[in-house]
Order: structure tokens, then C-alpha cells, then sequence
């Protein structure tokens, strides 16, 4: 059987009476080419029969008004529409469905996955860097000083590890703010977070390893160590973070550790100081490795940023993971990892064989932004922003969600933690999402174990008027 049917004409009556529009495309994203949002909507609902043959569409006027569009942007969904076949204009009476289009059964169609559109973010999700107008100014004036007059190094391949001059810049902006002890040669640049670990993992676990990891975690640090092949053990998380006792009771010998001390994800703890030199003196006692991603720590808003786990490491044993994704923007596409030296020559190993060397294209204006002190007048800036947005996300929740949800104010970072005081967390994430409101399931994030009930919510990104009319539709769907 094909998998594309043609639609049978059994009924030549026109139908006149219109569907719930606002039911079938629930939620267009706020920014972006919106006709081009409709047209994928209203070509999915005739693909699929939602839209039957010969059903009559809404005006342009209709449509733009009930999605808040321009009357020209429903003009052009209608257009492209009907130039490729899925509706016809008749003269005097409107749009229809066309009457042979093709057919895409609902099953296939819900079998495809999702394709992933930066501009469908909702508000409350997670991963949206605050845009800055005055950053994105002078970055592509700074890219431009550099691109006016590339140097050799743009034409041929350079050093693994990254330009130099960049990794300069960061290492002295990590001794200073961070407490790393490291220098330029330590320093690989990577396209992220997400690189820098699958690099340390590739070149210090082998299939079969035991790891420990945070449970709750990250999922995709969980994913990059399973999908090595290591024997994964979920470590309990409380007040204090990541148990090393506990650790070493359920898997005494691994050969890593995965953790967040400064700000746990997901649950936003910060591990005290003597699970700290628990863990090191583990990690001495069993020459292991600790992998310390300290993915937010420049948003902190009650007092300076903490120590690294990494600066008190005196016996080379901490792999220290940041990025520039969260402080600037994830299209930068440029994170680093801070190698101990006995690890540095299997990193690099394995980066060779993986991609040469990063991209350098926007290195230079990333190390102006850096030495030239622009970089510290932007984390100032957008620090006030984003603890404004905590505060309205806290009061909102507070106000609309207070019955149901347990709000925990984070000192550091760019989520915070809402349990759920009855109900499974996953259906409200469903049914948030149905109401335009960004959220994760807590539960879904544990390891093993019995999984706690409560939604992660992102503040960074979003207008505080988008925060509390969120947190007005997420208190309908909780039960306020």
C-alpha cells in the first residue's frame, strides 16, 4: 500500500460550517515568519483529514484576527496554499480545500517526530538566553574589525585546542571569577557544554566503566555516558547535592562522577563544602575522574560566584565544563573545558579525530569582548534582568499557583524548582504545554528510585508580562 493516498471525492457538498480554529492551532509563536507557522498549520490539519475536502476556509480577516496576525501574513499563507495545491480561491464566495490533495494517513503522521523551531520557544521554557541589544551591537562590530582583515589562521587548519589569544582570555577570566586553577594550554574550546563532555567521556571511560551521575540529573549528560557504554549509577541528591558516601556504598569503583556542585540541576542545590572534599578525596582515593559542568554560574544573585570544585582540586582530577551559550547566546556555539593535564593528550586524541579544531570564525570578537571589558558590562546588565524575571516568575506563581505548586527561589541560575503538592507532574507539562506555558517533568529526570513530582520552570528570556500571564494560564491547568 502506498504511503500517500489521493483524497476520494464521495461528496461534492461544500462545507460551510467552520471548525474551532483556535482548538486546531492552539498557540503560532510569537516571532518569526508567522504566515509561514499558519501555512504548516493549516497544510498539516488537510494532510491529515482534520480538513476535509472541500471545507471552506476562514477569511484572511478571520484568521488574522483570531492569531493576532498582520492581514498581509494570512494573505500570504493563503497564497502558498493554493499554489501548491492545497486550496482553491473561487471568485465571490472563498478559499476551499482543494478537492484532490494529498493524503498523509494520522498514523504516519503522528509517528514522524517533531521537528525542534528555536521560534516556538514558550514562555517558562528552558535554554533562552536573554537577547541584548547592546551586546549583539557591539559583538558584530567586533566581528566585523576582525572579518575586514582575516588573518592566516582563517585559512588553515589550527591548533585542537583553539586560538590561543581566545583561550588566553579565558583562562584569566576564570581565575578571576571562578577560582580555576589553569592556564591557556589546559583550555579546549567546544560548540558547547554537550561537546566538551562527550569529549572528556570518549577519552576517559570505556564501555562497561561504572560512572557515577547525579540523580536527579541532566538528561543529556546521562545520555552521553550511557551512550558510551557505561554502567551508569544514579547518586541520591539532597540539601547538600551529590552523596559521595552513599556513591561509594552503591558502586565503589567507578571511574568517574558527574556532577553540578554549584548549582545541581535539576534541583538547584548547591553541595556544601564538606560533600566537596568528600568527593575529591574519593576521586584521589580512586584515580577518578570528576566531571564539574558549571553550565550558569555567572547568574548569581546573593553574593559573588562560588568557588569551582575544580580550584580546590589539588590531585588533578577535576574536568571543569563551561559555556558562553547561557551568558550570550546558544548560537555563538562556543564552550570550553578546562582539561587536568594527565587527561589533556587523550582529549585531544580524540578532538582530532572528531573535528580537527573549532570554528574560529567568531574567536576574535569573543576575545575582544572579553579584554576589553564589554563582556563584564553585559553579565552586569543581564543579571538585573534575568533576577527581575525570577521575581516576577516567583510572584506569579505565588499568586495563581500557590495550592499546587511549592515554589523553591533560586539564588543562582536561570530555573527554578516548583514540587508539586499532589498529582503526577508529567500531565501538567502536557497540559501546560496545550495552553502555551514551557515546562519539565521532574519526575522524568530520575535515574531509579522513587521519582519526585514537580515542574522545572526557565525565567531566562522572557518579559516579565509574558512570565505572570504564564503563570496565570499554568494556575488553570494545576488546579488553583
Amino acid at each position: 500500500m502506498p504511503l500517500v493516498e489521493k483524497r476520494t471525492n464521495q461528496d461534492d457538498k461544500i462545507q460551510t460550517n467552520l471548525p474551532d480554529w483556535s482548538a486546531l492551532i492552539p498557540v503560532l509563536p510569537g516571532d518569526g515568519p508567522r504566515s509561514r507557522e499558519l501555512y504548516a498549520a493549516l497544510r498539516r490539519l488537510i494532510e491529515t483529514g482534520a480538513l476535509a475536502a472541500g471545507a471552506k476556509l476562514p477569511t484572511t480577516r478571520d484568521l488574522a484576527g483570531r492569531f493576532g496576525l498582520s492581514r498581509s501574513a494570512a494573505v500570504a499563507c493563503f497564497e502558498m496554499l493554493i499554489s501548491e495545491g492545497f486550496a482553491v480561491a473561487k471568485v465571490g464566495a472563498g478559499t476551499f480545500v482543494a478537492r484532490d490533495v494529498p493524503y498523509l494517513p494520522t498514523t504516519l503522521a503522528k509517528a514522524r517526530p517533531p521537528e525542534i523551531d528555536v521560534a516556538a520557544s514558550l514562555p517558562c521554557d528552558l535554554g533562552v538566553a536573554v537577547s541584548d541589544s547592546r551586546t549583539l551591537d557591539l559583538f558584530r562590530i567586533l566581528l566585523s574589525r576582525h572579518l575586514a582583515r582575516p588573518g592566516p589562521e582563517h585559512f588553515r587548519y589550527g591548533d585542537p585546542r583553539g586560538g590561543i589569544a581566545l583561550r588566553t582570555a579565558i583562562a584569566k577570566y576564570l581565575r578571576t571569577a571562578r577560582g580555576v586553577r589553569c592556564d591557556a594550554g589546559q583550555i579546549v574550546l567546544t560548540s558547547g557544554t554537550q561537546q566538551g563532555l562527550d569529549l572528556l567521556v570518549r577519552a576517559a571511560i570505556r564501555p562497561g566503566d561504572a560512572v557515577w551521575i547525579e540523580n536527579p540529573c541532566y538528561p543529556m549528560a546521562h545520555a552521553a555516558l550511557a551512550g558510551s557504554g557505561a554502567r551508569v549509577a544514579g547518586v541520591p541528591v539532597d540539601s547538600e547535592g551529590l552523596d559521595p558516601e552513599i556513591g561509594e556504598r552503591l558502586c565503589p569503583k567507578a571511574r568517574a562522577a558527574y556532577v553540578t556542585p554549584s548549582h545541581q540541576y535539576p534541583l538547584g542545590v548547591t553541595m556544601t563544602m564538606r560533600r566537596r572534599l568528600a568527593l575529591l578525596d574519593w576521586a584521589r582515593r580512586n584515580d577518578a575522574w570528576i566531571f564539574e559542568d558549571d553550565y550558569d554560574s555567572e547568574f548569581r544573585y546573593a553574593g559573588p560566584p562560588l568557588t569551582s570544585l575544580q580550584g580546590m582540586d589539588g590531585a588533578d582530577r577535576v574536568a571543569y565544563l563551561g559555556t558562553f551559550s547561557k551568558v550570550l547566546f546558544p548560537g555563538l556555539r562556543i564552550g570550553y573545558v578546562v582539561v587536568p593535564e594527565p587527561l589533556l593528550d587523550a582529549v585531544m586524541a580524540v578532538r582530532a579525530r572528531a573535528d580537527r579544531y573549532p570554528s574560529i570564525l567568531a574567536e576574535g570578537a569573543l576575545t575582544d569582548l572579553l579584554n576589553e571589558g564589554h563582556f563584564a558590562a553585559h553579565l552586569r546588565r543581564v543579571r538585573r534582568r534575568v533576577q527581575a524575571a525570577r521575581d516576577a516568575l516567583v510572584a506569579g506563581l505565588e499568586a495563581h499557583c500557590g495550592d499546587m505548586l511549592d515554589v523553591t527561589v533560586p539564588e543562582q541560575g536561570l530555573h527554578l524548582m516548583a514540587m508539586l503538592k499532589g498529582g503526577p507532574d508529567t500531565a501538567i507539562v502536557e497540559a501546560a504545554k496545550a495552553v502555551g506555558v514551557g515546562a519539565r517533568a521532574l519526575s522524568s529526570m530520575f535515574i531509579d528510585g522513587v521519582p519526585r513530582h514537580g515542574l522545572v520552570l526557565g525565567f531566562s528570556g522572557f518579559s516579565d508580562q509574558e512570565l505572570r500571564a504564564a503563570t496565570a494560564r499554568l494556575g488553570g491547568v494545576t488546579g488553583h
